[in-house]
């Protein structure tokens, strides 16, 4: 069993597994959370970023300018994973996404 250590961060939430952090991140300006994610992936060879709704959009902005801006030629986007979760009896759903970031 993998122990797991949670931290807060500018309001992102990560969870640390043996060479892979887990960041969620939300509606906070963008390139606060690049670097954040900059600082998390210079100690751990993966990164999944995990979003959801509205804030979509700020998780492929941070792995944009991770792998194309800071980390060029030196990380990519392993895998992206989309998703849709309904509320139970409600009938509202919201999307997800998880972006797995690789270092090189």
């Amino acid at each position: 069993m993998l122990m797991e250590e949670t931290t807060k961060s500018h309001g992102q939430e990560q969870t640390e597994k043996s060479d892979e952090a887990i960041i969620q991140i939300g509606n906070y300006p963008v390139m606060e959370s690049a670097i954040d994610v900059l600082t998390i992936l210079g100690k751990k060879n993966k990164v999944i970023l995990k979003s959801k709704g509205n804030s979509i959009p700020n998780a492929v902005a941070v792995a944009n300018i991770i792998t194309e801006k800071m980390l060029k030629g030196n990380s990519k986007v392993e895998k992206i994973i989309l998703d849709t979760v309904a509320a139970a009896g409600i009938g509202d759903m919201t999307s997800t996404i998880e972006i797995i970031l690789n270092k090189i």
